[in-house]
């Protein structure tokens, strides 16, 4: 079947930007457009405001539209069941249905499916309330992790170092802070050792790996304050040789594969794959079930496949036999955020970009939290505002061009990490 005309993506955020332009670059030349996008996504499509949690409104756009073809970028909207209400109107989507996106809106049920099926996890006990939680984090030793059950964004997860620091999570999380999302907790043994994320595109039994990464998630340099969505990513995660990619494949990436559709789930999606590299092997921190963030920025301009091609491919069950064709070229993100995030920051900062010309070689700019005020400026709409994705031979040229254009964004709020990628240089 040929491939689709006209593409609906779905989100605002700087994963979507990514995927965006990466379905503008195929052959095919579809149509897209954007629902709700950001400021930097309506200068490259058409964007409609229709926000990522509007299931009908999002379900009337397409067909309003006519649209072939959805592309779901965030978690919400998965796990609301957008791609359940669109697969009845028969329109192919790529995304998995409600039930496989649990996977990522309950960490316990995803946790369950580890112990299960023997996938390499961490220890760990689930919890509704406060008392049984502290009983039990007085026989475990810290440092120990506290998660909340539910979507919170990428903040949800506390990674204590002390008791105390452990008992007040517990009664952090449990009380309310992320409302129902943390109704229930996960407390699991502290895993030690590198993270890297495998991002994986499934389509019931079949699956294709994607390039390596590895993602920056805390606030400060030298992986230091509160966790965040992401600070920034690069690509290839050397750390993962090719014998280790191997394990990684055939002790998780297989078995999860195989234990998705043992429990009926049909999914049809990104299986994002968080990773430790302990010292014992790899063991899963996490699924996620959709492109990560800002893993996406530097894994999707490494990949000379058309990447309309492989999202169709596996939305419509086809996947199986399909070749990956990855680019030599190393990449890296740098995310520029709001100052203060992830705690409270401020919005509507204005934004200077340094103008396309003058960015480094195959240097690119994806829009995550912006907006356009009243005077058409553009401002901060969000903690994330920006990420800078660098292609380069080596992946120190690749940070050095990032970071060149990072410093020529104009914000008085502007905040980024300075190591993105260090820890690669550095073990070179």
């Amino acid at each position: 079947m040929p491939l689709p005309k006209s593409v609906l993506v779905v989100g605002a955020g700087g994963r979507e930007h990514a995927l965006v332009r990466a379905l503008l670059g195929s052959p095919a030349k579809p149509r897209i457009i954007c629902a709700p996008g950001n400021a930097g996504i309506a200068e490259d499509v058409p964007c409609f405001p229709v926000a990522a949690d509007d299931i009908p409104g999002l379900v009337a756009l397409a067909q309003k539209e006519k649209v072939e073809f959805v592309v779901v970028g965030p978690e919400v909207p998965l796990a609301l069941g957008l791609v359940d209400e669109l697969l009845k109107l028969g329109l192919p989507v790529y995304g998995p249905k409600a039930d496989g996106a649990r996977l990522e809106a309950s960490k316990i049920f995803t946790k369950q499916i580890l112990l299960r099926y023997r996938i390499p996890t961490a220890t760990a006990a689930f919890f509704r309330e406060v008392a049984p939680a502290l009983t039990y984090l007085r026989h475990r030793p810290a440092p120990i992790v506290i998660k909340a059950d539910g979507l919170a964004a990428g903040k949800g997860v506390v990674v204590a170092q002390t008791s105390a620091e452990a008992e007040a999570a517990v009664r952090d999380l449990l009380g309310g802070k992320f409302g129902a999302s943390s109704s229930q907790i996960l407390i699991e043994d502290c895993l030690y050792g590198e993270e890297t994320s495998q991002l994986v595109v499934v389509s019931g039994r079949d699956y294709v790996m994607l390039p390596t990464a590895q993602d920056h998630k805390r606030i400060g340099d030298g992986d230091t304050g509160p966790n965040t969505g992401g600070m920034g990513a690069y690509s290839p995660a050397e750390v993962v040789t090719p014998a280790l990619l191997e394990r990684i494949e055939r002790e998780i990436v297989r078995p999860s594969v195989e234990a998705i559709a043992d429990e009926g789930i049909d999914f049809r999606g990104t299986l994002f794959i968080g990773l430790m590299l302990t010292p014992a092997g790899p063991s899963v921190i996490e699924y996620n079930a959709r492109f990560g963030d800002p893993e996406t920025q530097a894994v999707l301009p490494r990949l000379a496949t058309d990447l309309l091609a492989l999202l169709w491919a596996a939305a419509r069950g086809e996947l199986g036999g399909f070749k990956l064709e990855v680019k030599p070229d190393y990449a890296l993100c740098v995310v520029i955020a709001a100052k203060g995030y992830p705690e409270a920051y401020p919005k509507g900062d204005v934004i200077t970009l340094p103008p396309a010309a003058s960015l480094p070689p195959a240097t690119c700019i994806y829009h995550a939290g912006t907006a356009k005020n009243s005077a058409g400026q553009l401002v901060t709409n969000g903690g994330r505002v920006l990420g800078v994705t660098a292609l380069a031979s080596t992946l120190a040229a690749a940070a050095a061009n990032a970071y060149a254009a990072c410093d020529a964004v104009a914000c008085r709020t502007k905040y980024f990490r300075r190591d993105i990628g260090a820890r690669q240089l550095n073990r070179r």
